[in-house]
């Protein structure tokens, strides 16, 4: 078939790090090509230099693109031929609606003067074909993260695409929205447009893509033809990886204690409307040395939830009572939260969990700035002390602690996070998606800091997505939806049949 992209010889580096050895890549046009890897091995940095984002000269080797060699100055070049990226970092202006922010740059207009109601006509279109049902105007900082990941695809679909590249496109979905965007791509394909799916949830490469390439370390370790040969779960990891992984979730013998941390009638009202209730007269407790998950829909409350117990950084009018070992705790602001023994794993690593620009050690110390101070003066030495002992602890992949975590893959920022709540030796951690964007070794390394955690007589609370990674990491889980709790079950007995049956129950009964 005849090539519409190939990548030939990439190579890449960045201070003290080889991001890219000698990459080849080979898109046929109209196929579904799957690039997996663990974090750090490349993948996000080869999609750059395809995009532009890193330009013509910024790295070797070459990149034809319908059998011409191109040379891109930057991500105008590219879009220009038809190639869109949806990058993992989330590339949308806050403060402007939905609308504004797809059509940014190329707004409908007459005459130089925007055309609204088309623009509106032509959102709704977009987001209907992402599954979205929220209103042109609705601004984006007030979407969840999982909401704006399908913005960013339904702005990728108002251009002219003949390439589309999603890095991580699912990462913030629940299964149902997943599966609609992979239908999507299947239905680009039947089209004559090409995509490039980088993903960590090795069932969706499995399921749609019709050629993998594995990166490892910067390099090729090989491209296998989906279309010809069957691929397993099992096949894909151990050329990620190197070796077979036999289990996907560490075995532990849980030990759990007295109610450690619990909330009763907890309400939070929506931050801009007010009477509006997001969290509706919650129950929940954890015990020491227990992990509890907390299962549900997007759109179910359960960010709110966490942000609202962590020092009521989400909503208004928060009210409930919070105890900790049975003592009354006030959660009134993130200082008293932290103080009281809470900590807050946010699913936004790079918007709300780390300070970018600034390097590994800064970030780990950030939450207890008092554990390496002397007479309220940061101790450089001990600084420095702490964050090696938790870099190598979390193994954190770096040049040293004094790397910008901007630099980082997106496995390694969120060992940093976890390495700063760590730090803080919180009684209590709240983790929202720990492992969203990671591939499968990372996930790994956290769900073992998890049962460590646990070990130690902490308590865990953990958000996620993925059905099967509650299932496998945790005791006890809450099912939630519409902002209640619905329903409660020992995680040997829970099922993802029993989880989606509990939420379409609680549908029927608010319908």
């Amino acid at each position: 078939m005849t090539a519409i992209l190939e990548m030939r010889g990439i190579s890449k580096s960045f201070p003290g790090v080889k991001a890219l050895r000698n990459v080849n890549l080979r898109v046929e046009a109209g196929e579904i090509h799957a690039i997996c890897g663990e974090n750090g091995a490349g993948k996000s940095t080869l999609m750059k230099v395809l995009s532009g984002v890193y330009p013509h000269g910024a790295y070797e080797g070459d990149i034809f693109y319908d059998g011409e060699k191109r040379q891109f100055a930057d991500i105008s070049d590219s879009e220009r031929l038809g190639i869109i990226i949806i990058h993992q970092e989330l590339a949308l202006v806050p403060l402007l609606s939905i609308a504004e922010n797809i059509f940014l740059g190329h707004e409908p207009a007459t005459m130089g003067v925007i055309d609204w109601d088309e623009a509106f006509r032509r959102t709704r279109e977009l987001l209907a074909k992402v599954g979205l049902n929220e209103p042109p105007t609705a601004l984006i900082t007030h979407l969840g993260v999982g909401k704006q990941q399908l913005v960013e695809i339904a702005k990728a679909l108002a251009k002219k695409v003949r390439l589309l590249i999603l890095d991580e496109p699912t990462a913030s979905l629940n299964d149902s929205d997943s599966e609609a965007l992979l239908e999507l791509l299947k239905e680009f394909r039947s089209q004559g447009i090409a995509s490039i799916l980088i993903s960590h949830k090795l069932n969706e490469l499995a399921e749609v893509a019709d050629s993998i390439t594995v990166l490892r370390d910067g390099s090729t370790v090989e491209t296998i033809d989906a279309r010809h040969e069957p691929i397993s779960e099992a096949r894909i990891i151990k050329s990620m990886v190197g070796r077979e992984m036999s289990e996907r979730y560490p075995h532990r013998d849980p030990k759990i204690g007295d109610t450690l941390f619990e909330i009763r009638n907890w309400r939070v009202e929506h931050p801009l409307h007010a009477g509006r209730e997001v969290i509706k007269g919650i129950n929940l407790n954890v015990r020491a040395g227990e992990v509890v998950g907390i299962a549900g829909l997007m759109g179910a409350g359960r960010t709110e939830l966490a942000m609202s117990m962590f020092g009521r950084a989400y909503g208004r009018n928060v009210t409930g009572e919070a105890f900790i070992q049975g003592r009354p705790i006030d959660l009134s602001s993130i200082q008293k939260a932290v103080a009281g023994g809470l900590a807050y794993l946010t699913e936004d690593r790079k918007g709300l969990g780390l300070v970018l620009g600034e390097d590994i050690k800064s970030n780990i110390t950030l939450a207890n700035l008092a554990g390496v101070s002397r007479w309220g003066v940061i101790d450089d030495d001990r600084e420095t002390e702490v964050a090696e002992r938790y870099r190598a602890k979390l193994n954190i992949r770096s040049s040293g602690v004094l790397q910008k975590t901007l630099n980082l893959s997106g496995g390694n920022q969120q060992k940093v996070v976890l390495g700063k709540w760590l730090f803080a030796d919180p009684c209590v951690l709240i983790l929202d998606e720990p492992t969203r964007g990671i591939d499968i070794g990372a996930k790994y390394e956290i769900y073992t800091i998890i049962n460590d955690l646990a070990a130690s007589g902490k308590g865990v609370i953990v958000i996620s997505s993925e059905m099967p990674e509650l299932l496998g990491i945790c005791d006890r889980l809450y099912v939630m939806n519409e902002g209640r709790l619905i329903d409660e079950m020992p995680a040997r007995d829970a099922t993802q049949e029993k989880i989606m049956a509990a939420i379409m129950r609680q549908h029927g009964t608010t319908a």
